[in-house]
């Protein structure tokens, strides 16, 4: 491959091109990059792409090389996410293209804007299944499992390709797109001129969309008709940037709001209208939910059953960008379509001067009973006992987390998942990464290294030791790149928990027992990091302070009792019990 590129501009030898200045395919792919923004690319070397990862390093891009490339592409969906712009993950052909598609779907199904590019073979060779190296129509699989798929077979081309992909990951519902690059692509040579000509610069690839005057007052009427009024932020709203518009107007309204996982931070959870603490009381009892920037999915129970009350006996309003996204569970009675940003101003002005406060016996409900479950649950943060319990060693970094809310919090499991979204307080807007709408897990690493990457700010990052498993070779990575990034393992010996046996009585451990007594800070210690192991809360806090007042990476393996925790965290009833019963 590096044979037949054209390593260097030069002049064609040949005697009527003898003026004509020469590029390729290598060239012309990282100038369309760099005339749209593109700083940085995540990914894992190999054929056809080497040589153009150590090119694009050369002309200034930032190239992060990871061990997977699902973690390399989970790191280029959370870049999406905190920056607006499309994260870039690199791939070789087909296993690492099916590697990174795994994050690409996830992205898509978040509303994160990526692009993976992914090196492939020759169409005449794939078309005709002639048996090529990692031959695979890429193009076909990626098709049904993202937002957009391109391919670009003409140098000329490339400037257009990464255009299409551009526009169509971060316009309207932000989403994966997959950009297919042939091998030969690389190396097609053409007049230097003509294809800095063909490049193009992505004007506007976002525009705002403006709800209509309607709905915004239909939407306003529906709220000021409320009893028992509940707002509910999603990762969308985070994903809006539009921080100061929300906070106005939820606190003009006076509604008490819920926010979902990543949408913490919005507000701070500390806030008087917060009612994360209160969850399930309003979720049955509020009369008209208003959801920005939130879907009724799974996460939300669909919007009915008994999580949400008597059915039929709420309105729902619902700002989103996709229309499509209305009605998909439930009626939506005032559907407000538009960029979240322009339709929460567009609110926000809508209320005028004076606007009723929510009624007070609903808020006074909401606060109590927000405290109560608050002082139900503080007794169990301090509880300083060796082996630790998963909310002894969250009340540790419940503090870090107060004292340092410019951090970011990347978080991913079972157990160690739910109990930290419910324990711990967040302070900032998009300083919560966790495994979002599918619930997958191995998002950790990646996710934990484009942010350091991104924002340069420290990261803590709240594993499993299942979770971790997922993506636990990336801590060479984060050493590699010296990156400011704390893991935190709870470690209980297993999946849920480390004292299953084998109910068949055999010599095999069962399958959710891992090996008893692991130290996985030695792994982090093995790259250059360092490691510590942490047996009490007091032990914990005092590691990861010293880990982000150093910003050294850092693996801490938080020795919890094997005991410690429940099948399948909160969502245990999604695990379909056995029909059959042994006699």
């Amino acid at each position: 491959m590096a044979d037949a590129a054209v390593q260097e501009k030069k002049p064609a030898t040949t005697a009527p091109e003898a003026e004509r200045e020469l590029t390729d395919g290598f060239h012309l792919i990282i100038d369309a990059l760099k005339l749209n923004g593109i700083k940085t690319i995540y990914g894992v070397p190999g054929i056809p792409i080497t040589d153009f990862g150590r090119m694009a390093q050369a002309a200034g891009i930032r190239v992060i090389s990871f061990r997977h490339e699902q973690n390399a592409g989970n790191a280029a969906a959370i870049a999406g996410y905190l920056t607006q712009k499309p994260g870039i993950c690199l791939t070789v052909s087909a296993p690492g293209f099916l590697n990174g598609l795994v994050a690409l779907a996830n992205a898509t199904t978040n509303c994160f804007p990526m692009i993976l590019i992914s090196g492939s073979s020759e169409r005449e060779v794939v078309d005709l299944q002639q048996g090529d190296y990692e031959e695979m129509d890429q193009l076909a699989i990626a098709k049904p499992l993202c937002k957009a798929a391109f391919r670009v077979l003409h140098a000329a081309d490339i400037g257009i390709g990464l255009a299409r992909a551009i526009r169509a990951a971060v316009s309207g519902r932000p989403g994966g797109v997959y950009l297919d690059l042939p091998a030969k692509l690389f190396g097609q040579v053409m007049d230097a001129e003509a294809g800095q000509k063909s490049l193009v610069k992505v004007i506007d690839a976002a525009p705002a969309q403006i709800p209509a005057p309607a709905a915004v007052k239909r939407a306003l009427d529906v709220l000021k008709s409320a009893k028992r009024p509940l707002i509910i932020l999603g990762k969308g709203a985070a994903y809006a940037q539009a921080d100061d518009q929300i906070r106005a107007f939820v606190e003009k309204s006076g509604v008490p709001f819920l926010p979902m996982s990543m949408a913490k931070g919005l507000l701070p959870d500390t806030h008087p209208q917060c009612a994360g603490a209160a969850r399930s009381t309003v979720l049955k009892d509020a009369d008209v939910v208003m959801m920005i920037g939130a879907r009724l999915n799974w996460l939300l129970s669909h919007g009915k059953g008994k999580n949400w009350g008597e059915p039929h006996s709420k309105k729902f309003i619902q700002v989103d960008i996709e229309p499509k996204e209305m009605d998909s569970n439930v009626e939506i009675v005032a559907p407000v379509v538009g960029d979240i940003g322009s339709c929460v101003s567009a609110l926000l002005e809508g209320m005028g001067a004076k606007w009723p406060v929510a009624p007070a016996d609903w808020t006074g409900a909401v606060s109590k009973k927000r405290e109560e479950n608050v002082a139900k649950m503080a007794p169990r943060l301090m509880n300083n006992a060796s082996p630790m319990d998963y909310h002894g060693a969250l009340g540790a970094l419940r503090t870090i987390v107060m004292e340092r809310p410019d951090a970011i919090l990347v978080n991913e499991g079972a157990n160690a998942l739910d109990l930290t979204r419910g324990v711990i307080d967040m302070y900032q807007p998009r300083k919560r990464l966790d495994v979002g709408t599918w619930g997958v897990m191995g998002i950790g690493m990646g996710y934990a290294i484009g942010a350091a990457i991104e924002t340069g700010k420290p990261v803590l990052a709240i594993e499993g030791d299942s979770a971790f498993g997922f993506s636990g070779m990336e801590v060479e990575t984060i050493c590699r790149y010296k990156l400011p990034v704390c893991v935190v393992i709870f470690n209980n010996d297993g999946i849920y928990r480390g004292t299953d046996v084998n109910r068949g009585g055999g010599s095999d451990p069962a399958p959710t027992v891992f090996v008893k007594g692991s130290r996985y800070d030695k792994m982090m210690e093995a790259f250059g990091g360092v490691g510590v192991n942490a047996t009490s809360p007091d032990e914990l806090k005092r590691a990861v302070n010293e880990a982000m007042d150093s910003g050294k990476p850092t693996l801490i393996n938080a020795v919890l009792d094997p005991a410690a925790g429940s099948e399948s965290g909160r969502i245990g009833n999604l695990n379909p019990q056995s029909a059959l019963k042994k006699k």
